[in-house]
């Protein structure tokens, strides 16, 4: 198979699909592999050391997207790649459709087969090619946090571990899962004062054994968000709906009760934002003010650290690229049910049910699509 990997694109993305060593691996498997000149700079990866891996090095998308059975991104296409993509091409990458109403429409008019690392599954229902990215956010969070709460930066001027004779600051996390519990494990370290709300007893549970005494757990609800809000210097949005929108738990009344200053990090961003404030920045200008409180939205907030996120994704997604190429789409999809969990959109027809019920498309079925080819 011919595999293409572009430059992204996205505003200050640094994060590139295939890695050298990923390259090795298809090149050996007996594959094709293209990529654009200077897609791997933002991790430190020249194009000769591409070449030494056995990839086709070549200047900018347009063959790539032209002449590849299967494109291997990072971030969702823009506009401008969407346009290139076409019927009976693969598209392996983070999608986040539901959401974004204008790429699903581009995606089902193109006709190509679109399969998202995000809703990807492992056993026991886990998210195992969105997990690493969740970590790396979950950890920037807090790093991000902190600096907007600097009165440099528009906040409140408090120092999330305070120092002897002044309390540390308050931070609210909303959301026990992957991005929650790393965010909370990074607070801790900074020495906040840290409560972790969410609904599920066990996660609760779970949560409690692991930090003890460093963190409290509250069960997620109304009042409790509510409560919490007004205490918190910093609150971190970490709800997670597999593929669907995100639920808006924060709205824009409750900011009436938040110290000025105070700060929201969002990083349900991708999924739509948590909190009703909330829409998407970029690292070019990370943040804004709504009714004094300080809200930190980037949509690809690993992209800042993308040697680190760029090799902890393909330790997940190579595997099933592999996989792809060496079997085709098809096969791969019938021999691996969590594979099949990844494909969103075939042939002009949206293949995962929350996208389709949030967008209002027809739900086609995997076993559909795959009987009918």
């Amino acid at each position: 198979m011919r595999i293409g990997c572009p430059r992204e694109i996205k505003n200050h993305e640094y994060r590139v699909g295939l890695t050298p060593e990923s390259v090795r691996e298809l090149v050996t498997h007996g594959h094709e592999v293209w990529v654009e000149s200077g897609a791997g700079l933002g991790i430190g990866a020249d194009d000769s050391q591409y070449r030494q891996a056995g990839a086709v090095i070549k200047d900018g998308p347009e063959p790539i997207f032209a002449e590849c059975e299967m494109i291997v991104k990072v971030k969702e296409p823009q506009a401008v790649e969407r346009a290139r993509l076409r019927e009976g091409q693969v598209l392996y990458t983070y999608l986040h459709l539901a959401p974004d109403p204008e790429q699903t429409a581009d995606l089902v008019k193109s006709g190509v087969t679109a399969i998202a690392y995000e809703t990807v599954t492992g056993p026991g229902n886990s998210l195992p090619l969105l997990k690493p990215m969740s970590q790396v956010a979950g950890r920037m969070s807090i790093q991000a946090g902190a600096t907007a709460l600097e009165k440099a930066h528009g906040g409140r001027g408090v120092l999330l571990g305070g120092v002897p004779g002044v309390l540390p600051g308050r931070v609210m996390v909303i959301g026990g899962g992957v991005v929650g519990f790393n965010a909370a494990q990074m607070a801790v370290g900074l020495g906040a004062d840290v409560t972790i709300l969410d609904r599920d007893p066990e996660v609760l549970e779970r949560l409690g054994t692991h930090f003890e005494s460093r963190a409290k757990t509250r069960f997620s609800n109304r009042a409790n968000i509510e409560q919490m809000l007004c205490e918190a210097e910093l609150v971190i949005g970490a709800v997670l709906i597999p593929g669907a929108a995100a639920p808006k738990l924060v709205t824009r009344d409750m900011l009436k009760c938040m110290k000025p200053g105070a700060v929201l990090v969002d990083v349900a961003i991708d999924q739509g934002g948590c909190f009703e404030t909330s829409h998407p920045t970029t690292h070019a200008d990370p943040t804004y003010v709504v009714d004094g409180i300080v809200h930190y939205c980037v949509a690809n907030m690993p992209g800042a650290v993308a040697r680190t996120s760029t090799y902890a994704l393909n330790n997940v997604t190579l595997p099933h690229a592999l996989r792809i190429a060496d079997l085709g789409w098809r096969d791969a999809l019938r021999e691996n049910p969590h594979l099949a969990e990844g494909l969103n959109v075939h042939a002009g027809r949206v293949t995962y049910r929350a996208v389709a019920d949030e967008l209002g498309y027809p739900y086609a079925t995997v076993a559909e699509v795959l009987a009918g080819s």
